[in-house]
């Protein structure tokens, strides 16, 4: 099993660190095999009520997520302060975002603005659905400025 090396963040007595041009920090994860059969990440997927694969690659600015729908599932509404690009692998459905209903099928991509309430729902009844979203919660955790808040369905 590969150990992350974790860095001390840059402080006000680095600044001399930052360099006229970057420099490559090369880690020695750069491939995750067989995303989705590392299994589910439990937490989150409990907490979205649908299953989440976290693509496991050393990312400080931007996080990936395969994402699964079961027929017919419809998630929990959540906000988080990261924005959120989707591409839709397989299977159709919609994604309320605050007031608005987006219908997607496969080959769709569609954007969540930051902390605007949003849910998932898979249209069909036979067929599952799965997507690719890419975020930039990375980078504001790394901020420490990264919030996340769920709703189940008693709340709305």
């Amino acid at each position: 099993m590969e150990t992350a090396v974790k860095e001390k963040p840059f402080q006000s007595s680095d600044f001399h660190r930052t360099y006229a041009r970057p420099e490559v920090r090369m880690p020695d994860k750069l491939h995750h095999p067989n995303v989705e059969q590392a299994g589910a990440h439990d937490q989150f997927s409990t907490e979205r009520k649908h299953p989440v694969f976290f693509v496991d690659l050393p990312t400080v600015a931007l996080s990936m997520t395969i994402g699964g729908l079961l027929p017919g599932q419809v998630t929990n509404q959540h906000r988080h302060t990261y924005e959120t690009v989707i591409y839709v692998i397989e299977g159709e459905g919609y994604t309320q975002i605050e007031d608005r209903i987006v219908e997607w099928k496969a080959g769709d991509a569609l954007y969540i603005p930051i902390w605007a309430w949003h849910n998932h729902g898979n249209r069909s009844d036979s067929a599952s659905a799965r997507y690719v979203a890419c975020e930039n919660a990375p980078l504001l955790q790394n901020l420490g400025v990264a919030l996340r808040e769920e709703r189940g369905r008693d709340d709305i």
